[in-house]
């Protein structure tokens, strides 16, 4: 999987962790939500592969969740001291009033320094965040 910078020409699609979670169970909805997105478009944040790594039983599932990532997931984008900056101002601003957690806050994060949409079925955690463009994946 190809390390990709933050910003890019074309939109990105940053997929949430729940739409993978969705892939992995077999959702045919999610399989079709993440091949209408064009291939050099998709990109995840490396805590959303940790958190599907952290998901496996055995190692053979890591092993099928890194090799699903590196075939159709080409951009990995890590966070950095711009992410985390944002995260934070997103945690003080609405972890107290909307739950919002650290994995979360650093995603959406990851998506606004990016430029690119957040594609979730999490839309109510998110929809408060401001200059997040969101696409709304329906499990």
């Amino acid at each position: 999987m190809a390390e990709g910078p933050a910003g890019a020409t074309a939109p990105t699609v940053i997929f949430d962790t729940d739409v993978l979670i969705w892939y992995f169970r077999g959702s045919e909805k999610a399989r079709r939500f993440l091949s209408r997105v064009p291939h050099q478009r998709r990109a995840i944040s490396s805590l959303t592969l940790m958190e599907l790594l952290q998901g496996c039983r055995d190692r053979a599932e890591a092993r099928d969740v890194k090799a699903f990532a590196g075939e159709n997931v080409p951009v990995l984008l890590h966070p950095d001291e711009a992410i985390a900056r944002r995260a934070i101002d997103l945690l003080e601003e609405h972890a107290p009033s909307r739950g919002l957690r650290v994995v979360d806050a650093l995603i959406a994060a990851t998506a606004v320094e990016a430029g690119g949409f957040l594609a979730t079925a999490n839309v109510r955690h998110y929809r408060v965040i401001a200059r997040l463009d969101l696409l709304p994946f329906r499990p």
